[in-house]
């Protein structure tokens, strides 16, 4: 038999309910996140003078990883439908080395493609084809092979993949490509001169110290997309998944779950783990075991050992990759 008190509760549940559908469907998570990396930023610059570099470039670091996953949801249309808000809540361009909107471009161009990896669609790509391959010089091979090892992308990756896409750029500024160069360049550099006067300047750090922190940022992010794809034919599966403890699921804001991210790049990072629980107990893991229990599964089994060779084994050699 109920009575006034269980009323209530039920009342209030339903309450608590919709509070909680509202927060998510306004994307509270998304602003707290935002509010939560530039206010980081901020705090760690303005007592960068306070702080020894060894921990004032790895908390930045962290701090530049965490805002890079914050421009992937941007990117992908959150946390409003206004792309103009966005954009300016994501384009400030803390880790320096790539602007916004190419990031943009060439992220949306990396889901649009069917052949995920394949050096000639995927402009994500870390692979190479077989003729390219054969024109590398030898010790150019044997650093491509060290940085398919998860120690290789994290201490050389992050110069390797700024050296390659900054050649790439100064290659297209001087072709068919050069005026989509200057209008995604311009307004990086427009915002990062201030940023780094702010740094140096008005907060007194150290130029190399924030570059450290940079690669630093960099270095993390890589470490996420280190084995988010493989090679595949048919219907083998592309994208990982990897159950990561909640420090790794809020640095990389979801992104563990890149094969749910795939399939449904609309869903707002906050959704991703509660959507996959749903979806684990509809649809069985790949057989051929592209799921991971835990970053620290990835690091024991490729920490000094590549994960495979950096020649794609199924790449059309007919066309090349995107500039």
């Amino acid at each position: 038999m109920s009575g006034p008190g269980s009323t209530v509760a039920a009342s209030t549940i339903r309450d608590v309910g919709r509070l909680r559908a509202f927060l998510l469907c306004s994307e509270l998570p998304t602003w707290l996140v935002a509010a939560a990396v530039y206010g980081g930023w901020l705090l760690l610059t303005l007592h960068a003078a306070l702080l020894p570099w060894w921990i004032a470039a790895p908390a930045l670091g962290c701090i530049i990883a965490w805002h890079n996953s914050l421009q992937h949801e941007v990117i992908h249309g959150h946390p409003t439908r206004h792309r103009a808000v966005n954009d300016a809540l994501g384009m400030l361009p803390l880790g320096l080395w790539l602007p916004f909107h190419a990031y943009r471009r060439v992220h949306l161009d990396h889901h649009r493609v069917s052949r995920l990896t394949d050096p000639g669609a995927d402009p994500e790509s870390f692979y190479f084809t077989a003729g390219q391959w054969r024109r590398m010089p030898p010790a150019v091979r044997r650093l491509m092979i060290f940085n398919n090892t998860l120690l290789g992308r994290l201490s050389v990756g992050p110069a390797i993949v700024v050296a390659r896409y900054w050649w790439t750029e100064i290659r297209a500024s001087t072709g068919r490509d050069g005026r989509r160069v200057v209008r995604e360049w311009w307004p990086h550099l427009a915002l990062a001169a201030p940023l780094l006067w702010w740094v140096t300047a008005a907060c007194g750090m150290p130029l190399w110290v924030y570059l450290l922190a940079a690669l630093i940022g960099l270095s993390l992010t890589l470490h996420r997309s280190f084995n988010e794809h493989r090679p595949a034919e048919g219907r083998d599966p592309r994208s990982a998944t990897v159950d990561a403890s909640p420090f790794w699921r809020l640095l990389y804001l979801g992104n563990n779950f890149h094969a749910l991210h795939h399939r449904r790049p609309d869903l707002p990072w906050f959704r991703l783990r509660e959507t996959h629980r749903q979806e684990r107990g509809r649809r069985s893991e790949p057989a051929n075991g592209f799921a991971y229990s835990s970053y620290a599964d990835i690091f024991a089994r490729y920490l000094l050992r590549p994960r495979d060779m950096p020649v794609h084994p199924f790449a059309d050699e007919s066309r090349q990759p995107s500039p």
